[in-house]
């Protein structure tokens, strides 16, 4: 039961981060200053390269998180899975391995 809680929770604060990225993407400028004068030259000129930049930028930002955070669970949901395992091979017989 504790494993479906935390399980829940992880996932409610991956979509709470990946609402916070879709919400926020417009008010984001973290660009070098040549890019971010060639995304104002243009938006100013009427195109659309700058919100395409921005998005593309947060993009690369959330990808080294999200991989971690996958090969994180892996490894506990792995890790945990062997250590229930265990335990069970030792109640099934509790002299043979003391």
């Amino acid at each position: 039961m504790k494993s479906k809680r935390f399980f829940r929770a992880v996932v409610s604060g991956v979509l709470f981060v990946c609402l916070v990225f879709i919400v926020a993407t417009p008010e984001v400028s973290a660009q070098c200053p040549m890019c971010r004068m060639s995304a104002e030259s243009n938006l100013q000129n009427g195109g659309t390269m700058g919100q395409g930049l921005n998005t593309g930028i947060l993009y690369m930002l959330a990808m080294p998180y999200l991989l971690v955070g996958a090969i994180g669970y892996w490894w506990w949901r792995n890790r945990r899975k062997s250590s229930v395992e265990a335990d069970e091979l030792l109640a099934e017989r509790p002299g043979q391995y003391n």
